[in-house]
């Protein structure tokens, strides 16, 4: 099969779908890899190796999506990528097609057949393609937020860890799953005072056990949000419902009534965010204030730290990409009912129930969809 690497062009987006070792794993089993010049280049994977891994360079994305069978990216493709996608083609990447009707509508148009990399399931009901990102996410989450504070940022001036003699700063995440738990873990670490809030009780009793009273967990009802979020300094929204849009957890009403200078930092804006005021925002301008609270709600976070980013998602997709590459996509997804999970548009369709319902549309189930 030929497989295709565009560069990546959504704004400050440094990752990259394949490393150069990932290229070489492809080789390795007859494929062929087009890579687009300086695809991977601003986090030190050179062209030079990926030439060495045996993969071939092309001057521009046109090309890319000219030639290949199957595009790898990271993120969603931008409309002008959309328009470049054609029927018989494969795109495996991250879509977040709930809250983005304009992409949902560009790739039914385009034929093209698309498969979510957050869809992806696995045997134990988790998101092994998503969970390398919410790691890094969830992580990244303390470190924004904590700078956010920052008073020449628009924050309130506290210091999430404090200082002897000094109360730590509160932190209230929302959702224990593997965003929340990455959050708690650096806010933990670095003393600050940390409460999260899920609907599970399995997941809470998993978090109590893994903490100890290091953090406090309580359960999700609309009381104990509001009570808790309005003594917070840093509020993180962490909640997922995989492939729908967010649930809106914090309403601008209730935003009235937390402390002047806090900082809302929505993990889940790629889903449409979690707080009702919640808007997507870039690396370059990061966060906006309403109410005299600050958010920060940028939509690629991983893509900050993009070299890190870049290896710990290629761990996860590679062995996908190696099946979608080897069988072919309609063997590769008739194998496996978890990668059938991310099929989110096949030829002129929405084959993902949540996308459909989000934007209220008709939909087929990827096994009918699939169907000669």
């Amino acid at each position: 099969m030929l497989i295709g690497v565009p560069k990546e062009i959504k704004n400050h987006e440094y990752r990259v779908g394949l490393t150069p070792s990932s290229v070489r794993e492809l080789v390795g089993h007859g494929h062929r890899v087009i890579v687009e010049k300086q695809a991977g280049s601003a986090i030190g994977l050179s062209d030079e190796k990926y030439l060495a891994a045996g993969g071939e360079l092309v001057d521009d994305a046109a090309e890319v999506f000219a030639r290949a069978e199957l595009i790898v990216k990271v993120k969603e493709p931008q409309a002008e990528e959309c328009r470049r996608l054609r029927p018989a083609q494969v795109l495996f990447t991250y879509l977040h097609l709930a809250p983005d009707p304009q992409q949902t509508q560009l790739l039914l148009a385009a034929g093209v057949t698309a498969i979510a990399y957050e869809t992806v399931s696995d045997a134990r009901g988790g998101l092994p393609l998503l969970a390398p990102m919410s790691e890094v996410a969830g992580r990244m989450a303390i470190q924004a937020g904590a700078a956010s504070l920052e008073k020449a940022r628009g924050g309130s001036g506290v210091l999430l860890g404090g200082v002897p003699g000094v109360a730590p700063g509160q932190v209230v995440i929302l959702g224990g799953g593997v965003v929340g738990y990455n959050a708690a873990l650096i806010a933990v670490g670095i003393g600050a005072g940390v409460t999260v809030i899920d609907r599970s009780l399995d997941r809470l009793r998993w978090l109590d056990e893994h903490f100890g009273n290091r953090i406090r967990t309580l359960y999700s009802t609309a009381d104990t949000i509001e009570s808790s979020v309005r003594d917070a300094d840093l509020i993180v929204g962490a909640v997922l419902v995989p492939g729908a849009t967010a649930p809106h957890l914090v309403s601008r009403r209730q935003l009235r009534n937390i402390r002047p200078g806090s900082v809302l930092v929505d993990v889940a804006i790629d889903q449409g965010g979690c707080f009702e005021t919640s808007r997507p925002t870039t690396h370059a301008e990061p966060t906006y204030i309403v109410d005299d609270i600050v958010h920060y709600c940028v939509a690629n976070m991983p893509g900050g730290v993009a070299r890190t980013s870049t290896f710990a998602l290629n761990n996860a997709t590679l062995p996908y990409v190696l099946a979608l590459a080897d069988k072919g996509y309609r063997q590769a997804l008739a194998d496996d009912p978890h990668l059938r999970r991310g099929l989110n548009v096949h030829r002129g369709r929405i084959t993902c129930a949540p996308v459909a319902e989000a934007q209220n549309l008709p939909w087929l189930s990827p096994e009918d969809s699939l169907k000669p």
